[in-house]
């Protein structure tokens, strides 16, 4: 059975840094598409990265651009988001999902399996 726990939430300032970590267990974890998703209060959640089985594809959503960078160690069965410049609609309860294909993807429909969350508070 898959399971992701993510780690590195925590509450910054704006225009400060994060490293969000998902550790993964359960089956080989170097041959799924990863992504990143979040859902602030009153939302729903949202797109955020996405990196292919490889490393080599990935894709963000606009408002992170240029801020946010997502990579894996398939060696640690572990995805990162680099969080940079954070702004206060950063904000959010962010999840790390995997997929049972190698290939990437920015819909949520198309994960199997998700973490639990970890809470990213940016104050301004």
């Amino acid at each position: 059975q898959v399971q992701l726990v993510e780690s590195g939430g925590g509450l910054v300032q704006a225009g400060d840094s994060l490293a969000l970590s998902c550790g993964a267990s359960g089956r080989t974890f170097d041959n799924y598409g990863v992504g990143w998703f979040r859902q602030a209060p009153g939302k729903e959640r949202e797109f955020v990265a996405a990196l292919s089985w490889n490393g080599y594809s990935t894709r963000y959503v606009d408002s992170v651009k240029g801020r946010f960078t997502i990579s894996r160690d398939n060696a640690k069965n572990t995805v990162y988001l680099q969080m940079n410049s954070l702004k206060p609609e950063d904000t959010a309860l962010y999840y790390c999902a995997e997929r049972d294909s190698m290939n990437i993807a920015t819909v949520q429909n198309l994960y199997d399996y998700w973490g639990q969350g970890t809470q990213v508070t940016v104050s301004s």
